[in-house]
């Protein structure tokens, strides 16, 4: 008899993991599966970051760390962030760990109770919502569209605040949609949060540097807001360290404190070697180790916008940042191939997967089963293959 606890049921799989385990089993098979499903640079790790790591290995750098890291690595994190961001920030309001997500996970611990609202605008990256039932918090989702970019407005942020709200929570670039805020649509939303006692942000800039608009703008930037203000980043996206795991949090010390206790019961700190090659990730210069990298991708995406265009129906935002595309297919509901008839983008997900060969994610993942995602984080070979076999398949749709 299975006594699994009422928490773990209630939560769901990561459809995006969930997907690429679906692509592997089908690869497995010997099926020729082309997989958009994940969210992965295809790009390796720096060598200097990776030979940084080999060194802290000769060097012993193999014991236990202060939970929150190494005082250095979280020193040059704020030199990171005075540099690149224009914000100031001291060591102790600094916490290292493994993976953006656990930075997530402990911050909505530490600052949410049951029955506390939180703001969620739509489409979400797909575990905030599964981290905010287990906090026990009540999500808003404010729906956004094609239309408006994906991006939510200050009047309907205002709108969805009440009493109970203790957070909202975003990403700028967005995943899946690739939105970017700009400077003065942040500081409308901050204008909106400092109005109401209690009201935190929690800003995800995982691709700060995966945009096309010639820089990001970090939502800690506003002197009359950053105290309540929870800074997400890490090395996972634009220093192409996804297996490395290294999430960084930037908040008030009080929380930056809190997060150290809870961490400190779960994990303790992340792994030494990746604080080590996190380290020299901070110094590193972007035009010479990243923007490669950025231009590549955004070549990647100019193609994959100019190839959907060949596909009938399908609506699309012009990405300005992370890998992603997220596009709106309610066109070929109630179309149907060999008796299946097509009612939602998971029935196109699967569709695709069946008979194109193409691994993507449903839009039900991100709030919105009109959709899908896939990431363009793969060879232009992959994506002209990929685009093909979906246009052939979907063409079969009557």
């Amino acid at each position: 008899m299975s006594h699994l606890s009422q928490r773990v049921q209630d939560i769901s799989e990561s459809q995006t993991i969930a997907m690429a385990r679906k692509s592997r089993e089908l690869k497995a098979e010997g099926i020729d599966i082309i997989s958009l499903s994940l969210g992965e640079p295809d790009f390796t790790t720096p060598q200097i970051i990776k030979d940084a790591a080999k060194k802290a290995i000769d060097d012993n750098y193999s014991y236990y760390t202060h939970v929150s890291g190494y005082l250095e690595l979280r020193q040059a994190i704020c030199e990171k962030f005075k540099r690149d961001n224009k914000v100031v920030y001291t060591p102790e309001e600094i916490v290292v760990s493994t993976g953006a997500k656990q930075s997530i996970a402990n911050a909505v611990l530490c600052l949410v109770n049951p029955g506390d609202e939180v703001i969620v605008p739509s489409p979400y990256w797909v575990s905030y919502l599964e981290i905010l039932k287990l906090a026990g918090a009540k999500p808003i989702i404010i729906p956004t569209t094609i239309g408006n970019d994906f991006k939510i407005t200050p009047e309907q942020l205002e709108k969805h605040t009440t009493s109970k709200t203790r957070l909202l929570i975003f990403s700028t670039p967005c995943n899946p949609s690739g939105s970017v805020y700009s400077k003065e649509e942040l500081k409308a939303l901050a204008d909106v949060v400092a109005k109401h006692e209690d009201f935190y942000i929690m800003s995800d800039e995982i691709y700060e540097h995966i945009n096309f608009v010639g820089g990001h703008e970090c939502m800690a930037q506003f002197d009359f807001i950053k105290d309540r203000v929870i800074l997400i980043n890490g090395v996972s996206k634009g220093f192409s360290m996804t297996g490395w795991r290294g999430g960084i949090m930037a908040a008030p010390k009080w929380l930056a404190q809190a997060c150290d206790k809870m961490q400190g019961q779960f994990t303790s700190a992340t792994c030494s070697i990746t604080q080590k090659a996190m380290h020299k990730a901070m110094e590193l210069d972007f035009d010479t180790y990243i923007k490669p990298m950025c231009e590549a991708f955004k070549k990647r995406r100019d193609l994959v916008l100019k190839l959907m265009k060949e596909i009938p129906g399908v609506k699309t935002n012009n990405p300005q940042g992370a890998f992603y595309v997220f596009p709106e297919v309610s066109y070929y509901f109630g179309k149907s191939f060999n008796g299946k008839t097509i009612k939602s983008g998971t029935d196109i997900s699967l569709f695709l997967l069946e008979e194109a060969h193409v691994a993507l994610v449903p839009g039900a993942a991100f709030g919105d089963d009109n959709y899908i995602r896939f990431s363009y984080a793969t060879s232009e070979d992959n994506l002209k293959e990929a685009l093909k076999r979906m246009r052939e398949a979907l063409a079969k749709l009557k």
